[in-house]
């Protein structure tokens, strides 16, 4: 059999990263990819459609050591979360022309090997926006669902704290709050943010985290009597505030540390001893851990975004050559809602 060819655009780390992430870390590079398979393997060609740009994948560009991830290999493309459509399959889990979503390269195609937990087919329901499968309907929506119900058990009444509250989790964590009936309030990076917050996500109360200058007073202006639950996606001084106004029995599901990801050295937390006298519960999670929840969670979000009561923001980068600007302003905050990379259309 003749192998065929195709020209294929790759984005390439150059070397580990230190500090904020720049575009001249990563660079483009044009290489050719086999579309051959061999039937009955487990390898999946991908035309890839969407990538998904997510806090997590600043950790990779570091040479890490007793992560749950790999890092990165400098010369090779980064990889991530992202939407395909398969050209050519020798799994029979998967059919040509079929669209996934799952861990892919940053690149135009990706010759990936398939494991259960490493791509996830999608049943496509055209009212809602294939780009959603690298958000609220993938890896990012799981995180808010699980943290939320499974790791933070939830009440009806409860007072819910959300951090990076506008990101591509937090939107979902402080909605799913306000359909329990709970209190929310969140925090956020600028006034268009902030805004957002309450206008757009249904969020009670809302904080620029950057115009305060005491985080703890901030926190007690919101909750006087206390915090039940808070959803840490940052870390760093935020969380040390937020361990001062937790109230007894509280829980903090860790999410996150983005301030910390670009730090050489990363700040110390000093109130830990409010986990003893407060009896907190603190608990660290990763999605992957919760997969197994994917069908039971698409069966309660669809309809509540069909019928308008879960909505969700997008910050859309079309082009490819867009991806790397994309990627770094994710780490100042450029982004508004949930940050994508259109590289294709179907």
């Amino acid at each position: 059999m003749a192998e065929e060819m195709m020209n294929n655009k790759q984005i390439i780390l150059k070397h580990y990263v230190e500090g904020y992430p720049k575009k001249s870390d990563m660079e483009f590079k044009n290489s050719i990819i086999k579309l051959n398979v061999q039937e009955g393997s487990s390898v999946v060609i991908l035309k890839n459609l969407y990538l998904s740009c997510d806090p997590y994948m600043r950790n990779r560009m570091s040479k890490l050591e007793g992560s749950y991830i790999q890092s990165f290999t400098p010369g090779y493309p980064i990889t991530g979360y992202g939407v395909s459509k398969v050209l050519k399959s020798g799994d029979s889990n998967f059919q040509e022309g079929d669209l996934v979503w799952g861990m892919t390269g940053w690149e135009e195609y990706t010759s990936i090997v398939t494991t259960t937990q490493s791509m996830f087919k999608i049943d496509h329901d055209k009212d809602v926006p294939l780009s959603y499968y690298t958000g609220i309907l993938g890896m990012p929506g799981v995180t808010a669902y699980a943290g939320f119900y499974e790791v933070c058990s939830p009440k009806k009444g409860e007072t819910v704290f959300v951090s990076a509250a506008s990101g591509a989790v937090g939107q979902l964590v402080g909605q799913f709050a306000k359909m329990l009936g709970c209190y929310v309030v969140g925090s956020a990076g600028n006034k268009q943010k902030v805004d957002m917050l309450k206008t757009k996500f249904g969020f009670d109360e809302a904080f620029n985290y950057k115009e305060e200058q005491d985080l703890d007073a901030a926190l007690k202006r919101y909750f006087p009597d206390g915090i039940d639950i808070y959803f840490e996606n940052v870390g760093g001084k935020m969380l040390d505030a937020v361990l001062v106004n937790m109230k007894l029995h509280g829980r903090i599901a860790v999410c996150g540390m983005i301030s910390q990801y670009n730090l050489d050295k990363t700040e110390g937390v000093h109130n830990l001893f409010c986990l003893i006298a407060k009896r907190i519960r603190m608990e660290g999670f990763l999605v992957f851990d919760y997969y197994h929840l994917y069908p039971k969670y698409l069966e309660m979000i669809i309809p509540q975004i069909k019928a308008g009561n879960i909505v969700y923001v997008e910050d859309i980068a079309e082009g490819f050559e867009r991806a790397t600007s994309a990627l770094v302003g994710l780490f100042s905050g450029l982004n508004v809602g949930k940050q994508v990379v259109m590289i294709s259309c179907e």
